[in-house]
């Protein structure tokens, strides 16, 4: 197929663009900058650029969106313009340019509404009521992009969940750095279980949706490891990969989310540098169950995950030098 992949500059989006050049489809990759994918047409701009984004789907055969603000912190009409109205577009534009496919790429937090998630599939998107303007927005696209489900054009929505692996920015190499420098606590006990999904298990979901659409489409499917580990046990992996301590200190987690609502108003008016220390939002995801139920996924997919979480956490020691 010819593919376009959004948001190719990122972990998750720039592997799932090489394995579909693996496999020999062609691929054209959009996002702000270059890729990096070795074989890849670039088109560099934004999702909310009309012309950027009619060049990119012109030709194209699918779509897998993954391009998105990503942030704890920012405001509303940022989030907005990448993830509603960006998807909006690519979608018009897709569905014009005679795209058969569209995967569209969102988040468990779309369903999330602050209480723990135990075994649950995947939830109905709740714009009104997800927790933060990341969660919100991506919500309310994912309901613009199942909305635009049609004969024709088959659209799937795929949500992995914290996705990790070697040469992770987002998450991984955030927590070895404020380990590092003391500024990572442990919430409550860190015993919270929750799901995450090694970067190889949510490319093989997403190329799985692509291959599936026609079968799969309208709905929307949870993606992680299957495999819930309490929180303090999976960020003490990541730490002793990159070879720093784990967290010591503790926080009860109903001071963290007081704190992190106090942070995110004084952040909104003098922002960082880099993301806030603590949000209402992370502080309810470290110290809360999410784990999910993949029977639907697997079946509908014909999916599985292929890399454990102990291998994963392997090949982070081999990516950082300390295995």
């Amino acid at each position: 197929m010819r593919v376009l992949v959004t948001g190719a500059s990122g972990m998750l989006g720039r592997e799932v663009a090489t394995a579909l050049l693996a496999r020999g489809d062609e691929v054209t990759t959009l996002q702000r900058r270059p890729s990096g994918v070795a074989g890849a047409r670039d088109v560099c701009g934004a999702v909310d650029d009309a012309g950027v984004v009619t060049a990119a789907v012109r030709g194209q055969d699918a779509v897998v969106h993954l391009a998105a603000k990503v942030s704890f912190a920012g405001p509303f009409a940022e989030f907005e313009r990448t993830n509603v109205e960006g998807t909006r577009m690519l979608l018009e534009a897709a569905r014009a340019a005679g795209a058969g496919r569209f995967v569209f790429v969102s988040s468990p937090s779309v369903a999330h509404t602050g209480a723990s998630i135990v075994g649950e599939g995947a939830g109905p998107a709740q714009p009104g009521l997800a927790r933060g303007s990341y969660a919100r927005t991506k919500a309310a696209a994912e309901l613009l992009a199942l909305g635009a489900d049609a004969p024709g054009f088959a659209v799937v929505a795929v949500r992995p969940h914290i996705v990790w692996g070697p040469g992770d920015t987002q998450l991984v190499q955030r927590v070895v750095d404020r380990a590092r420098a003391g500024r990572l606590p442990r919430l409550d006990a860190g015993a919270a279980l929750i799901d995450t999904t090694y970067v190889d298990n949510a490319v093989g979901a997403l190329v799985a949706a692509l291959d599936r659409a026609e079968v799969a489409h309208g709905e929307a499917f949870v993606v992680t490891n299957g495999e819930p580990r309490p929180v303090f046990e999976l960020v003490a992996a990541m730490c002793r990969a990159g070879g720093v301590p784990a967290p010591r200190w503790a926080v009860p987690g109903a001071v963290a989310r007081a704190a992190g609502g106090v942070i995110e108003k004084v952040w909104a008016v003098r922002p960082g540098r880099d993301e806030p220390p603590m949000t209402r939002f992370l502080a309810e995801q470290l110290s809360t169950a999410h784990w999910f139920d993949l029977r639907r996924t697997r079946e509908a997919l014909g999916w599985r995950p292929t890399v454990p979480l102990d291998e994963g956490f392997a090949r982070l020691a081999e990516y950082y030098g300390t295995r």
